[in-house]
């Protein structure tokens, strides 16, 4: 469902009566499969008839690779042209990703913050279609895997796929070796059919996960989301905080094991969602210089027209507009004047993006 139409359903018009909304349940549910014995089956050529994993798999499908990273729009026309073909052909769609990105192992401590959880992808690709995101263990073994190794085992012997759907920057096999004419060779050599699609761009720049990640760095959550195919969302767990919002009348929600990046320091706009039930939102992230608290990031998100207890709950936010900075106040009247503002912005938010 586009994220304007979902927006529309759940958006009171003329009024600030915000009653829960039921979240939208996708009619087709993508299957998440771990691949857990990919590497070792590659290496050493396993039958897949003897690895547990494979009698989950839809064979003989239109699949496409790569790590997905946030589903933006780039992505979307990959996946939405794998269900196309799968569907003209009744073939199952399906996507394969890697888990944890290769460049955590390459890169050490220098791997860029995952934009999405692959809980979260499955769930944008259900949208679309997709009947299954499987999901590859990058080891070091795996990353030794030759270009040849890793096609013939995953996309022949595991998957028996009838097509693929690639972009002209896909690579694969160790150090990246292959490249678009040798993917093209091995799918000619194993009666494949292959597409390769043209990037998708904005503003004549290629829509990438790192052009996402320096917006969202960079607290740009409006232009990022333009290049997301769904608003950015983070995912954590309630925990108890020191209950300074609810001294002052704005009740937190502090959020802690998060699950994806988290946009600069500033005051946002946005949704969250707890128990199927949708919530505007006013999102506090850094510290709280008015108390002289300066310890680090934290994640502070306060449900409007909402009463209850949240501690230990999972809790989802989109992020969709920054609403300032985050300052340092004079006084606890002249910060509680603030969020009053702040809570203002956000519903006005809302009622400017339904009229």
């Amino acid at each position: 469902m586009p994220y304007e139409s979902f927006l529309s359903s759940v958006i009171i018009t003329g009024s600030y009566d915000t009653s829960c909304p039921t979240l939208p349940v996708p009619k087709i549910v993508t299957d998440i499969i771990h691949l857990s014995s990919f590497d070792e089956m590659a290496m050493r050529r396993i039958s897949p008839e003897g690895l547990s994993w494979i009698s989950e798999i839809q064979k003989g499908g239109v699949l496409t690779i790569g790590n997905f990273d946030g589903v933006h729009h780039g992505h979307a026309s990959l996946i939405q042209r794998v269900k196309q073909l799968a569907s003209d052909a009744s073939r199952p769609a399906s996507v394969v990703s890697f888990d944890p990105h290769p460049a955590t192992l390459l890169r050490g401590g220098n791997a860029p913050t995952r934009l999405m959880s692959m809980e979260r992808r499955a769930e944008v690709m259900s949208d679309y279609g997709i009947e299954q995101l499987l999901i590859c263990p990058v080891t070091r073994d795996f990353l030794q895997l030759s270009a040849s190794q890793f096609f013939n085992s995953l996309v022949v012997d595991c998957l028996s796929a009838s097509a693929m759907v690639e972009g002209p920057n896909f690579f694969f096999g160790k150090n990246r070796e292959g490249d678009q004419v040798a993917l093209s060779k091995l799918c000619h050599l194993n009666q494949i059919d292959l597409e390769i699609i043209s990037p998708t761009e904005d503003d004549d720049l290629m829509i990438s996960s790192s052009r996402v990640r320096e917006l969202l760095i960079a607290g740009k959550v409006e232009a990022a989301n333009t290049l997301l195919s769904r608003p950015h969302q983070i995912a954590g767990t309630v925990i108890a905080g020191a209950s300074r919002g609810r001294q002052l009348g704005f009740p937190t929600a502090n959020l802690n094991q998060i699950d994806a990046l988290v946009p600069s320091v500033g005051v946002y706009g946005g949704t969250a969602s707890v128990g199927g039930k949708l919530y505007y939102a006013a999102i506090h992230i850094g510290p709280n210089p008015t108390f002289d608290d300066q310890t680090g990031r934290k994640i502070e998100v306060h449900l409007l027209d909402y009463d209850g207890d949240l501690y230990g709950v999972q809790m989802k936010v989109d992020f969709l507009t920054r609403l300032r900075d985050v300052t340092r106040f004079a006084s606890q009247d002249q910060l509680i004047v603030q969020l009053n503002r702040d809570i203002i912005a956000v519903r006005n938010y809302f009622k400017t993006e339904s009229a």
